[in-house]
């Protein structure tokens, strides 16, 4: 295939963000006198969005009211976007990947349902301002991934034919998501996710490290 562009995930593919997200939401229950959770458990409460992301954690505390639901967002949400970096790192390969994109001359982008108010400056704080020619979080009116309309709008911007496209990430939402749009899925295994999850989700490829996506751009 001919690799045109390629689009990230952000949360388990280019930044382990795992402390950071179990840090804030921890914080935001604790707030409220909510029992918090194990850092592992955020694994599998992330991937859908930041009011996904609270749905969760009270739905299992047995909370349903809506009116802890705002407050613990809310609070959750001031706390993260003060300091959004806050024990975050870029996982190891990811730069030397970021270059290999650089030097075959593809076009590479961001589509994250974190809120973009999170997204923006936690990709500019690590990557600069040029390292991706489009920044996509979630944002009102835009349907969150899995649904295929942002991806589709990051290829037209990137002036890339889906079937020209590589989407990376590590859950099955990111997979469906790539098929959603007619993009080859990536799963890679360095993120919150398993194997399992991304075969069942009939990822195209699976990468063990960044290199494995080198070798393939390389070979395209």
């Amino acid at each position: 295939m001919k690799c045109k562009g390629i689009i990230f995930d952000l949360d388990g593919t280019l930044l382990n963000t795992l402390k950071t997200i179990a840090y804030y939401c921890n914080a935001a229950l604790e707030k409220y006198g909510i029992v918090p959770y194990a850092e592992e458990k955020f694994k599998y409460m992330v991937g859908n969005g930041a009011k996904n992301l609270v749905h969760r954690m009270l739905e299992g505390r047995n909370i349903k009211d809506e009116d802890t639901f705002q407050k613990v967002y809310t609070h959750y949400n001031d706390i993260y976007n003060s300091n959004t970096t806050y024990l975050t790192e870029i996982y190891p390969g990811i730069p030397a990947l970021l270059e290999t994109i650089r030097d075959a001359g593809m076009k590479a982008a961001v589509l994250s349902n974190k809120p973009q108010a999170a997204t923006v400056p936690i990709i500019k704080s690590f990557f600069g301002e040029d390292t991706f020619e489009a920044v996509y979080g979630g944002r009102e009116g835009v349907p969150l991934k899995p649904d295929p309309t942002a991806a589709l709008a990051i290829a037209k911007e990137l002036d890339v034919e889906p079937s020209a496209c590589l989407y990376v990430g590590d859950t099955s939402v990111d997979m469906q998501t790539g098929k959603n749009a007619g993009f080859y899925t990536i799963g890679v295994l360095w993120g919150f996710r398993t194997r399992q999850e991304l075969e069942e989700a009939k990822a195209d490829m699976i990468a063990e490290s960044p290199a494995d996506i080198e070798k393939l751009i390389r070979e395209a």
